[in-house]
């Protein structure tokens, strides 16, 4: 079975210089947990929801709500992404896909049209592949 076959193609992206009240709306939105990153079509990093918590809160310290606004649109998507992150073809095996997951230990990998252009076609991750396993798992039995 190949990545292509149980990704997600509806793939919504951030461009780097976005602030990070963007990534969160677009994250709180569509119920996502990361974001490629892609200026001028091509993946430049990826960005997740912990990236941006991280990024826009410090429990050490504390500050008015106005300049926690100020800090949210003025930190930009840039500051607090992962460059060149790790990523997959569609003709990848979802088995290799779930290596690479476990081996990084991360959640979800953006998947290209090939490794040249680095243009996003979809994302792969630990849902889909649960989803998959599911899917192989309960499917009956041939008689």
């Amino acid at each position: 079975m190949l990545v292509g076959n149980i990704m997600t193609t509806a793939v919504i992206t951030i461009a780097p210089t976005s602030s990070i009240d963007a990534g969160i709306e677009l994250m709180r939105e569509h119920g996502f947990r990361r974001l490629p990153v892609v200026e001028e079509g091509r993946l430049v990093g990826i960005v997740t929801d912990r990236d941006l918590r991280q990024a826009s809160n410090s429990p050490l310290v504390l500050r008015e709500r106005w300049y926690n606004d100020f800090l949210l649109e003025a930190i930009k998507v840039r500051s607090c992404m992962t460059p060149q992150p790790i990523t997959v073809t569609p003709t990848t095996s979802v088995g290799a896909a779930a290596a690479l997951l476990r081996r990084h230990k991360i959640d979800g990998l953006p998947v290209v049209d090939d490794e040249e252009t680095d243009r996003v076609v979809g994302i792969v991750t630990v849902t889909d592949m649960l989803d998959c396993l599911i899917e192989l798992l309960t499917e009956p039995a041939a008689h």
